[in-house]
């Protein structure tokens, strides 16, 4: 069996180093008969002796990724990969602490995308037999289509470019759009984060599955709404839509369901500003809900999100480690669950061949 390597940019170090731990103990542990197996047929024999089991430092490959002067993005994979199979973590995010003014480092989206692109013309360059880009947060996923005249449609051209580079697979976690998956002429596999959110719920907030109505805060997010719903076996599920009169100079969100008296959680991808989600709220409020909480899967938290979620009515907010959360981190109305598991489980599965089917979006 050729290696498996797991390398890392600065985007998201501490989620990369973690899914390296879980690859390695999944590897000791619930797939080493399976290992076991596969070696002893390639080698027509049965083994002898016991195999030593996995370290960290046989699947950790170390690479030096830093900017120069001028923050042009240098990157050196330290380790050799001819042969390997590859897997590089990195999400497309904004760096959660920004490098001061004036000094080289990241300090954008581009950045991030930049790093991702370099390491993968690197691994590709190295002669890795496999090159797997593990992109848990998929930036530009928002500009998925034309919206007006003369725009691009950024998603595409993003999936294009980790195409080019190099990648001959990707790994992505709720992505915005799921049509996103088109854009690319390589596999990619989409995991979905419902059963984490309703796995956290019920482990940590049981109170709040009593009388409780999932929403989407639009008709876009129905579907990723009523995944959850399932999980969480609610009855009650609703939605809001947009309404725009007199020209389009004047919007309302509708509610479409009953939350009068009812627990609220709402169900997003992607956190930015908040600014979707807390004007949702407020309609929730109004329209009688006793109490709101969120589940969004990325928690970008941009410019002063964290202060308006603050002064809101949102009682608690739950988002995932797919980009950094050092700002929300013991934050009292921020709970942040991971994603490692599933992505460990992924690597592995996609490194052996097997069907990773169950930990996939499916389904409208």
């Amino acid at each position: 069996m050729n290696g498996l390597r797991i390398v890392a940019g600065n985007a998201n170090p501490d989620l990369a180093r973690k899914v390296a731990e879980l690859v390695v103990e999944k590897f000791n542990t619930r797939y080493v008969e399976f290992i076991d197996e596969v070696l002893r047929e390639r080698r027509g024999a049965p083994l002898e002796g016991v195999r030593d089991p996995l370290k960290f430092e046989d699947v950790w490959c170390e690479a030096k990724v830093k900017y120069f002067p001028d923050n042009e993005v240098y990157a050196h994979v330290e380790r050799t990969v001819r042969g390997q199979c590859v897997f590089v973590i990195q999400p497309t995010c904004p760096p959660r602490q920004g490098t001061p003014p004036g000094e080289p480092g990241p300090k954008t989206v581009n950045d991030h995308l930049m790093e991702l692109l370099l390491l993968i013309d690197a691994l590709k360059r190295a002669s890795a037999e496999k090159i797997c880009a593990v992109v848990p947060y998929f930036g530009y996923a928002r500009q998925d289509r034309k919206t007006e005249g003369r725009v691009p449609i950024s998603a595409r051209l993003v999936a294009n470019l980790i195409e080019r580079a190099g990648a001959t697979r990707v790994l992505a976690v709720e992505l915005h759009a799921s049509q996103i998956q088109g854009f690319f002429d390589i596999p990619l596999d989409h995991l979905r984060t419902d059963h984490l959110f309703a796995r956290h719920i019920r482990a940590h907030h049981p109170d709040w599955l009593e009388d409780l109505v999932v929403v989407s805060p639009d008709l876009g997010g129905l579907f990723r709404a009523r995944r959850v719903a399932e999980r969480l076996q609610s009855p009650g599920f609703a939605t809001l839509a947009k309404r725009r009169f007199d020209g389009g100079k004047l919007e309302v969100l509708l509610v479409i369901g009953d939350v009068k008296g009812k627990r609220v959680l709402l169900v997003d991808d992607i956190l930015s500003t908040g600014g979707t989600l807390l004007r949702a709220v407020d309609r929730l409020i109004e329209q009688g809900a006793k109490e709101v909480y969120a589940a969004c899967t990325h928690g970008i938290f941009a410019g002063d999100a964290l202060e308006r979620i603050e002064a809101s009515p949102l009682s608690r907010i739950i988002v995932t480690d797919t980009i950094p959360q050092t700002a929300a981190e013991g934050h009292p109305l921020v709970e942040v669950v991971s994603v490692a598991d599933d992505l460990a489980e992924a690597i592995i599965r996609i490194y052996l061949g097997l069907s990773i089917s169950e930990l996939l979006v499916r389904g409208r």
